[in-house]
Formats: C-alpha cells, sequence, structure tokens
C-alpha cells in the first residue's frame, strides 16, 4: 500500500508569516527568555559543549551525537526537565533529545543532567518542527513524547496547537516501524483533537481504545500537578507506528 508524501511543515519565523515555500504555520509556542537562576545561567555558559546540539540546519547523527548506536527518544516540551532526568535515570540504554524554548528549563535540565553525570541526554533550545522536519532522517526515533504542550485554549488559537494532523503525519514518518507516540495532557478538548488526529492518521494506531491508562512509569511533571489541583483529568495517549505500509518520506 503507498501512502502520499506528508504535507510540508514549515519552521515558523513570526506569525503570519512564510519559511521557505510553505504555506503560513503560526507558531505553536511562546518564546520565554527569562534570566533564571544564577546556576541556570552558568549552565547555559558552562555545559552547552557537553550537552548542548547546536541549533544549525545539518542533519543529526546520532550515533555521533551520543557516541554509539542506541534507540533514540525526542521529548518536546520538557518545562524544567523533571521527567526527561528521571526517564533518562531509569532507561540508561536509551538515548534522549530534550528540545524546548524555555531558556531557564534548558538551563536547569543542562545542570541537572551533569549533576548526574548522565550520558544519555542532549538538549536542544529551538524549534522542534524545524528538528523533525529537517535534521532527523525517517525511521529514526523509537519514541516522541509530548507531555503537556500549551493547549492554547482560546478558540481563536486553536490553529496554534503542535498536535495538527500535519504533525501526526511528520512524527509517524520519523518513527521506526513499531516505534511509539506518547502524548499527556491535563486539558480535555485538547486530548479529544488528539484522538482524533490518530484515529485519522493512517501510519498510526491507538494503542489503546481510546486515552490509555496513566503509565506507572511516566513521571509526573509541574504542568501535571498543576492540572490536578485544579481538579483536571489527565489524559495519556499512546499510539505505535504501523508496520505494514510503505511511505514516500518527505
Amino acid at each position: 500500500m503507498q501512502i502520499e508524501t506528508p504535507p510540508r511543515i514549515e519552521a515558523p519565523v513570526q506569525d503570519g508569516t512564510r519559511a521557505g515555500d510553505g504555506p503560513a504555520q503560526p507558531r505553536s509556542f511562546k518564546l520565554r527568555r527569562g534570566r533564571g537562576t544564577a546556576g541556570q545561567r552558568a549552565a547555559l555558559q558552562t555545559l552547552r559543549p557537553r550537552y548542548g546540539i547546536d541549533p544549525g540546519e545539518g542533519p543529526l547523527d546520532p550515533e555521533r551525537l551520543f557516541g554509539r548506536r542506541a534507540p533514540l527518544v525526542l521529548e518536546i516540551g520538557f518545562g524544567m526537565g523533571e521527567a526527561t532526568l528521571a526517564l533518562a535515570t531509569a532507561e540508561p540504554d536509551r538515548d534522549v533529545i530534550a528540545v524546548d524554548v524555555h531558556t531557564p528549563g534548558v538551563g536547569a535540565l543542562l545542570r541537572d543532567a551533569a549533576a548526574r553525570d548522565l550520558r544519555n541526554v542532549r538538549v536542544l533550545e529551538g524549534d522542534a518542527l524545524a528538528l523533525l522536519r529537517d535534521r532527523l532522517a525517517p525511521g529514526t526515533l523509537d519514541e516522541l513524547r509530548l507531555f503537556f504542550p500549551d493547549p492554547w485554549p482560546k478558540t481563536r488559537h486553536h490553529k496554534r496547537r503542535l498536535f495538527s494532523p500535519a504533525f501526526a503525519r511528520l512524527a509517524a514518518t520519523r518513527l521506526r516501524p513499531g516505534g511509539r507516540l506518547h502524548c499527556a495532557t491535563d486539558w480535555t478538548p485538547y486530548a479529544e483533537q488528539m484522538l482524533a488526529v490518530v484515529a485519522g492518521e493512517p501510519l498510526l494506531v491507538n494503542a489503546h481504545d481510546g486515552w490509555a491508562p496513566r503509565p506507572a512509569w511516566r513521571p509526573e511533571t509541574r504542568y501535571e500537578r498543576q492540572g490536578l489541583a485544579l481538579g483536571r483529568t489527565i489524559h495519556d495517549l499512546l499510539a505505535h507506528r504501523v508496520t505494514d505500509v510503505t511511505v514516500d518520506h518527505p
């Protein structure tokens, strides 16, 4: 079975602008360049050579980046890095690329990864869409994690939500056959959108009949605690890249 080439997602430059020759793509994140703590600022200065990923445009070679060949995980939007650190510590045989645009959070993850002497974490401050589209080869990822992304709750902002049909197709092409997509959100309308998008993507199959039971191994994040304190329901969605189709990669 031949699946058509995924629609191109262009990296957003500014709201309502175009990047390259593709359609306008609203930015799915808010730039947050706060100063952070002294320790976070020091980590940004001293630890990027060890743990940071060059924000350039060339393709990434994970084997060269980590110095070994291992299953590769991409985590988009890691906040202050609690889940990243916990899972990387628990899974030393898997390598993790963590991406966020929150400068203090990047500094915190660099600092804490060094404190634990983790060898399997690399950090990119920048646009995850550009990384997926331009720098990761098809079939590279063992898992893609999207924990508590910005829900953009106002109706006029729904177009800014990261999890869209185009994103799901791009993410699926970067997963290996059988690779896992794991999303979590405390915003029920966004969870329903995610569920519908996965159901409509031929390259993905939901691992459950609807939302997944909360995995005991997924660490609780700060955003999750905030959602629970507000009485919200946490939704996990686990899907896998199908293994029995052929796809033309972008």
